[in-house]
């Protein structure tokens, strides 16, 4: 398990190495530059501004000195909030951005399954139709007209929630709503399909026809086996969350770091575009990590270092 882990850490490092590397050339490709903004800058000033930071060198040089101080831990500094680092800024940042993404992330995946789980136990029925709609609905609509819709039924016109900012809790529902959603959906859709396929299995024949109890059956025996193709997909659906935040947080103006990483491109602040790319790609990688570690945990009889444990 041990040296299981530690090559998948080491691979984690150059997946980050490599996602560092593209994006700080992709990111040089960008039209125009963090003076855009600053046209009552002379030459001379604009000169200044760019030797502080090392804007002038040459773009290998750059890499060199943004790669160096990656790996002692330094983001660098903002070019849009001066002489602050970009790590103070996401620390900043961060705390609402979890928020909601973890909230929509456990409802969502919560709801997801039981969802899925009345309609397989009620196939063909009306609750199994019901359940197939709002599958196909949360995945076909994107999670920002949900938003402008919950906006609009649940607080302009009945009040019971904020329209938007960031003051407490009770600010954090509507946005948690409109981004679960989609793992709702998704999760409601694979519980369904694969309890279907389990309780179709000869082993639940078997089961049945030793007594086992029906809720020893969908508990024990299905839900158990179709969550593992389930866990498959937790990564993909916690990175859509995270991409997902960019818009919602600026349609609810929650100070978060989607928000953050707007206002960043439209700015061009280097430094803080790379840092919250990084610190999403981080994420993503740990994700897959826990992921393959839960399929373990979930069937003992998977071995995740290949049946050497």
């Amino acid at each position: 398990m041990t040296r299981y882990l530690l090559k998948r850490i080491m691979y984690m490092a150059i997946t980050l190495f490599l996602i560092a590397t593209i994006s700080f050339f992709l990111m040089k490709l960008l039209p125009g530059s963090p003076l855009n903004a600053e046209n009552k800058l002379s030459e001379e000033q604009a000169a200044v501004v760019l030797a502080k930071y090392g804007l002038d060198d040459p773009v290998p040089i750059q890499y060199l000195k943004y790669m160096g101080g990656l790996v002692q831990g330094d983001l660098g500094i903002s070019f849009a909030f001066s002489n602050t680092p970009v790590t103070d800024i996401i620390t900043d940042r961060i705390g609402p951005s979890i928020q909601i993404g973890f909230q929509a992330m456990l409802v969502g995946t919560i709801l997801g399954i039981l969802l899925g789980l009345v309609a397989s136990v009620f196939h063909n029925g009306f609750l199994d139709y019901g359940s197939t709609i709002l599958a196909v609905l949360g995945t076909s609509i994107p999670s920002f007209v949900f938003a402008g819709l919950l906006q609009w039924g649940l607080a302009v016109k009945l009040g019971w929630f904020p329209v938007a900012l960031w003051e407490g809790f009770e600010y954090s529902v509507l946005p948690t709503i409109a981004l679960m959603i989609f793992p709702l959906a998704t999760a409601a859709r694979f519980t369904r399909t694969e309890m279907l396929e389990v309780l179709g299995s000869d082993f639940i024949l078997t089961a049945r026809a030793k007594g086992v109890r029906e809720t020893g059956i969908i508990f024990k025996h299905g839900l158990r086996n179709a969550l593992i193709p389930l866990v498959t997909i937790i990564g993909p659906m916690a990175v859509s969350l995270m991409t997902g935040t960019l818009v919602i947080e600026q349609i609810f103006a929650i100070p978060g770091l989607g928000d953050q990483f707007v206002s960043s491109v439209m700015v061009n602040d280097y430094p803080t575009i790379m840092g919250t790319t990084l610190l999403f790609a981080f994420l993503f990688v740990v994700i897959i990590l826990v992921v393959d570690l839960l399929y373990g945990l979930i069937d003992p009889r998977i071995r995740i270092t290949g049946g050497e444990s």
